[in-house]
């Protein structure tokens, strides 16, 4: 029997699944909704079944699409898997890569490994995806993430890629200015600098856990390291986004001691679906920016 259904036309059609609207997977997709509407009408003329119950306010799986849906994605990772097989045969991965992480970590460890990694593998077309918060990987069409604190279960396969300690830091033009806290009370008497978007982050992991009020606050972790080198106040950061600043005397730490370690803010993960192969492309990657990484 001839197979009728075209691969572009599948994988619009998982994309409209995965993002929950056919608005949604044209954004995704780049392309326009009506080129969107025409491909799942056209597989839908072609198996002669309704595949999607739509309304003005959600698209439904029918009994079809979801047993279809279940096997066209299989299908499609089966697909994906014989070509990367080939590819792999010749030592030669190619295609996009699409990873996503923090600023900070995309900034200060990955930036510098860029080129040794592209010279090494000049057929992948290497694009990072900066995001501060953590995102769908299907939805955002993202191959692989880096994660940086405990992960929480999920039907993702993660990579340990190791750790980065956190440390209390401030400038020490700062410190001249208000003095150099002594105790973890003393936090009370000084410009603390934390997060907007992520106030678990400033629940600070020390051997008696406290709860800074930031008097300045931002969703950037990189624009609380640059507020810190403006001598703006103190931060609980980590070591991977100022190693060098502290190696050079821009940042000082204050009261290490009392900063547990190792705490369930430090681990430093790769994560992919497990549901797909794991590509040559993501292993070139990983495998070539591990050991370069300036983690513990």
């Amino acid at each position: 029997m001839a197979i009728v259904s075209r691969t572009e036309d599948l994988e619009i059609f998982l994309t409209v699944i995965d993002s929950g609207s056919f608005s949604g997977a044209a954004r995704i997709l780049d392309m326009q909704v009506a080129k969107v509407s025409r491909s799942v009408n056209r597989l839908e003329q072609e198996l002669e079944c309704t595949l999607l119950n739509r309304t003005t306010r959600s698209l439904e799986l029918t009994e079809e699409g979801r047993v279809f849906s279940a096997q066209i994605r299989l299908g499609l990772d089966q697909l994906a898997t014989a070509e990367e097989g080939i590819r792999a045969m010749r030592r030669e991965p190619v295609g996009r890569l699409r990873v996503d992480a923090v600023t900070p970590f995309i900034l200060h460890q990955l930036v510098p490994l860029v080129g040794g990694f592209r010279d090494r593998y000049p057929g992948i077309e290497l694009e990072l995806v900066a995001n501060e918060n953590i995102i769908d990987l299907i939805e955002r069409r993202t191959d692989l993430a880096i994660r940086i604190g405990a992960l929480q279960d999920s039907n993702l396969h993660a990579r340990y890629l190791g750790r980065s300690p956190l440390h209390i830091v401030a400038s020490p033009a700062y410190l001249e200015r208000h003095g150099k806290p002594q105790r973890p009370e003393d936090l009370q008497q000084h410009r603390i600098i934390g997060f907007s978007d992520a106030p678990h982050l400033n629940r600070w992991p020390l051997k008696e856990p406290v709860t800074v009020s930031p008097s300045l606050s931002t969703s950037s972790g990189e624009t609380i390291r640059q507020l810190c080198l403006a001598d703006q106040g103190l931060a609980l950061l980590s070591e991977f986004m100022t190693r060098q600043d502290l190696a050079e005397g821009r940042l000082r730490v204050v009261l290490d001691e009392q900063v547990v370690s190792p705490n369930a803010r430090e681990p430093v993960h790769a994560v992919y679906y497990r549901n797909t192969a794991l590509s040559s492309r993501i292993t070139a990657f990983l495998d070539y920016i591990e050991p370069l990484l300036r983690l513990k």
